[in-house]
């Protein structure tokens, strides 16, 4: 059953994203790695939202619905030929925003750089999907599995395997090439 095509009115849909955009784009951020492609699955999420004729019962069912979306919005994203051909530019490399830049920006490079964003980061997709909306997002592995798709035992798994895998990325020592004071002491102790 599909739903009939609409135009959403502007208060709507400013309200929508006001209310939701930020989460919209951390999901689609967390699954495609790249500012600018989130920004592009963020911009789809709410031009289907736009005109998509679901009736919503209240508030956390639209966000409910934005991130499912999100979610499937990311996985068409990953298998269309053009991303299969080009690889992004890592955008964790990027440097600080210049003086004068959006404090949003400043929020990007700071959340770039928090060690728990790294480790998320690192984590495979359907982990990393998860463990974002559980721990971010604060959803219920009951609510998370309505949203992706899979049965709860599959998203407590997932969970599970996700804690498991950041906490070894979190309590990893850093390698000598990473860490110039472990490099200097390796090199002093092998001198």
């Amino acid at each position: 059953m599909t739903a009939k095509q609409v135009q959403r009115t502007e208060k709507f849909m400013r309200h929508a994203m006001a209310a939701h955009g930020s989460s919209v784009y951390l999901v689609a951020l967390a699954q495609t790695r790249s500012e600018a492609d989130a920004q592009d699955v963020a911009q789809d999420v709410f031009c289907r939202l736009l005109t998509d004729g679901t009736a919503f019962t209240g508030d956390e069912h639209l966000k409910a619905w934005l991130l499912r979306v999100t979610v499937n919005r990311c996985h068409e994203f990953h298998r269309t030929p053009w991303r299969q051909r080009v690889e992004s530019a890592d955008d964790a490399g990027r440097e600080l925003p210049a003086p004068g830049a959006s404090t949003e920006d400043a929020a990007l490079t700071e959340l770039r750089a928090d060690p728990v964003w790294q480790a998320l980061q690192a984590l495979p997709e359907k982990l990393r999907v998860v463990a974002l909306l559980h721990y971010v997002e604060e959803y219920t592995t009951e609510e998370i599995a309505r949203i992706v798709g899979s049965p709860p035992a599959t998203v407590r798994t997932r969970l599970h395997r996700a804690r498991k895998q950041m906490r070894e990325t979190l309590e990893s020592p850093a390698s000598p090439a990473t860490n110039p004071a472990k490099e200097k002491n390796y090199g002093q102790a092998h001198a």
